[in-house]
């Protein structure tokens, strides 16, 4: 992979961060394309590596993509609003950046003879199951209940519709609820915020305690992109995986008695909540089947960190807005 040169955009950022360091340490070379709207401290450290380089810039504008592609082999698109807060705050704004920037870049990709192209999608796209006992997978009907998840259902179409003659190849990956400690940390993710919130000491209310979510660590979402560059060509190409692990679908509640047992006594109360209109497990059988791939870490591990780097004071304010994506 020493000669292959990736584009990460967005990769400054809480999963970026932590795939561009995956993807240097396995010999790629990388360009970070990135407007550092959250700051371009995690990836500062990594203008020492002669294998890494970085752009400023917006993936609308023409010139500045058009810049960032020269000498690309393969691109990861991570860079968009993420979450339904962020994206409630403009959602004119959402989707400029998430339909019109993320075309602009594929089209761009295309033209620049790019070989893959892996677009970061999100199992947010089922919305909520009909069969409250069953699994969703790849075939399941898509009912985006947010913006944000509209957003991605949008790209995930236009990118799967090209034509199968196009140079630049694309797969779209959804993935799991991220949880886990980057470069760029947030607590504003589920299991983030509650290891956070218990370890402080503090009462954690939960609302909805029964619906489901599939959840998967920062590092094995990254793992699944260099995963499916490294993938035959054949077994990726216009296709769609969902990222996760089938074991790793939780309700808020089983969240909370994991944490618990780490830190006995935490205060947590419960409040009713009956109608959710996201609730979801997700089936990872075809990502692990196609390519192989299966996840590392589970969210007790995750769990662990958090408390340590909280107990530890590695992160001297948690609670600190710049570690959330609406501050």
């Amino acid at each position: 992979m020493k000669n292959k040169k990736v584009l990460v955009t967005g990769g400054a950022g809480y999963i970026g961060s932590v795939l561009v360091r995956l993807l240097l340490e396995s010999g790629y070379k990388v360009r970070v394309f990135d407007n550092l709207s959250f700051g371009g401290e995690p990836i500062l450290d990594l203008l020492n590596n002669e294998n890494f380089d970085f752009i400023k810039g917006d993936i609308r504008d023409k010139d500045s993509v058009e810049k960032a592609m020269i000498g690309i082999d393969y691109v990861a698109h991570l860079a968009s609003i993420v979450g339904d807060p962020a994206c409630a705050v403009d959602s004119e704004l959402t989707r400029s950046i998430n339909i019109e920037g993320s075309l602009n870049l594929y089209n761009i990709a295309n033209k620049s003879g790019v070989k893959r192209f892996v677009f970061a999608s999100t199992c947010s796209n089922y919305g909520k199951m009909k069969d409250s006992e069953s699994f969703v997978n790849e075939d399941s009907e898509l009912a985006p209940v947010s913006l944000y998840a509209e957003t991605k259902v949008f790209v995930e179409k236009y990118l799967l519709g090209q034509n199968k003659s196009n140079i630049c190849i694309p797969t779209c990956l959804r993935f799991s609820t991220v949880y886990g400690l980057s470069l760029r940390p947030r607590f504003d993710l589920t299991v983030n915020e509650f290891a956070k919130d218990l370890a402080l000491g503090k009462e954690l209310v939960i609302f909805g305690e029964q619906f489901w979510r599939p959840y998967c660590h920062v590092v094995d979402l990254a793992r699944s992109v260099k995963a499916i560059f490294e993938a035959n060509q054949e077994d990726v190409a216009f296709d769609v995986f969902n990222v996760g692990d089938t074991s790793e679908n939780y309700q808020k509640k089983m969240i909370v008695d994991e944490i618990r047992k780490q830190i006995p006594g935490a205060s947590v109360k419960y409040v009713s909540k009956n109608e959710d209109p996201r609730d979801y497990r997700v089936s990872f059988e075809k990502i692990n089947k196609v390519i192989g791939f299966s996840i590392t870490k589970k969210v007790p591990e995750g769990i662990s960190q958090i408390i340590k780097a909280v107990n530890e004071q590695m992160i001297l304010n948690p609670d600190d807005s710049k570690y959330k994506n609406v501050k």
